[in-house]
């Protein structure tokens, strides 16, 4: 997955040795190595450190081997582990939940659905997190946590606008945001190419990025559904003095809105500190809602970003391994994990475990409305020459919506039916 908030992408995974792929650690001492690869950023030392005194004080014998990993270079890193062609090996990877059908199409994963449903709860599961770990009715990614976007707001300029509370449904959002876009102030700051939100929008009309009919995926932003979202994210855009020519991250979408004349953006909660950074004056005056739908009842779809845990065929200690998986995603360490850094738990039934973070507590009102790009092992090359964003740069330019959808949709169809 590419989250740019969690540098977003958010995904995890990598490294180490086994002497030997699968076999235990120190046969000598009778003690049984288990190794756990996650990805740099995912968890803190501090969260690291108990966490595997406390599993190795539950598993006596067993030695929790945990190593840290870059993301550049992940994947092939992981194929190497799942083919059986590196020297260095892995019981238990965190990845990017988007990039479980990739390595579903490498092989060498083990299947996890009887886990999930007899004791990992996969019904109250994320959406956003379990259905990309899902291939074909298979579950190989087991959802660990999950970061998503909402609104950030600048509570003066609300209260300047006589706004008192948050909008609820995409309407409501409009003439709020008409209310402050008003001279030198923007009423909401977004960049004409940020196709995460887009995503958003197009799931909350019923439409997709792309389909899969008769195992081939192809592009479907020329679809109505598709190009209603598109009408309503070039009505809001509209509303402010982003660039329809680049994304989020040119220039950062955080160092505008601490200027203290956007209203709005739609970001992780996480930018908030970035913003403070760069204007203290700020400090205690943001605020957080979920993106709104279009009604009232539910929040609006949201990309999710975060990460699944995948066990190789080629361990030798697949019990140890679930259980390393039972504790990950078990109450007591979901709870630590999501107050520590911020993360919305991977279960609906867990988001009250973090209500007194207000930027966490309104991504789980968001993410339990998530959802994941296409589950194709080659989406990761569309994003690479991302065809979504110059479809969007026409369309807030003035050009024909539907054949800029049609182009950018033939596109990803190319690309996702291609060979390697």
């Amino acid at each position: 997955m590419k989250m740019r908030f969690l540098a977003v992408c958010t995904a995890l995974a990598a490294a180490t040795a086994l002497t030997g792929c699968g076999q235990s650690g120190d046969q000598a001492g009778g003690t049984q190595k288990v190794t756990l690869w996650l990805m740099k950023g995912s968890a803190s030392e501090d969260f690291i450190g108990k966490f595997t005194a406390s599993f190795e004080q539950e598993h006596p014998g067993v030695d929790l081997d945990v190593r840290i990993q870059e993301w550049t270079g992940i994947g092939e890193k992981v194929n190497a582990v799942l083919e059986g062609r590196s020297k260095e090996s892995a019981d238990v990877i965190e990845v990017g939940n988007t990039q479980v059908a990739q390595y579903v199409e490498t092989g060498g994963l083990s299947e996890l659905t009887l886990e999930g449903l007899r004791a990992w709860g996969s019904k109250d599961w994320l959406r956003g997190l379990s259905e990309p770990g899902s291939v074909n009715g298979a579950q190989y990614g087991v959802p660990w946590y999950a970061a998503n976007r909402v609104v950030i707001y600048n509570k003066d300029l609300f209260a300047d606008a006589g706004i008192k509370s948050a909008p609820k449904n995409r309407a409501e959002w409009i003439q709020t945001t008409q209310k402050l876009d008003r001279s030198e102030q923007q009423g909401i700051y977004l960049a004409g190419q940020n196709w995460y939100v887009l995503a958003g929008f197009i799931w909350d009309e019923g439409g997709e990025l792309a389909v899969e009919t008769s195992g081939k995926w192809v592009g479907s932003l020329d679809d109505e559904k598709a190009l209603a979202g598109m009408e309503f994210y070039k009505q809001l855009q509209a509303l402010g003095d982003g660039p329809k020519n680049a994304d989020e991250e040119t220039p950062p979408q955080s160092e505008v809105f601490a200027r203290g004349q956007v209203a709005q953006i739609i970001a992780t909660p996480g930018q908030a500190a970035e913003i403070e950074a760069a204007n203290p004056a700020l400090k205690g005056k943001l605020g957080f809602f979920p993106i709104p739908g279009k009604t009232s009842d539910k929040a609006g779809a949201v990309f999710t970003g975060g990460s699944d845990l995948i066990i190789p065929e080629r361990t030798g200690q697949r019990k140890a391994a679930v259980d390393v998986i039972t504790a990950l995603v078990g109450e007591k360490w979901q709870t630590e994990l999501a107050r520590t850094m911020s993360y919305v738990p991977n279960k609906t039934t867990l988001a009250h475990v973090v209500e007194g973070n207000e930027g966490a507590a309104t991504m789980a009102v968001g993410a339990a409305q998530g959802r994941a790009t296409p589950k194709s092992a080659r989406w990761a090359e569309v994003e690479a020459n991302n065809p979504i964003k110059p479809f969007m740069t026409a369309v807030l330019t003035g050009q024909d919506p539907k054949q800029a959808a049609r182009t950018a949709s033939a596109t990803i169809s190319t690309v996702l039916s291609s060979d390697r």
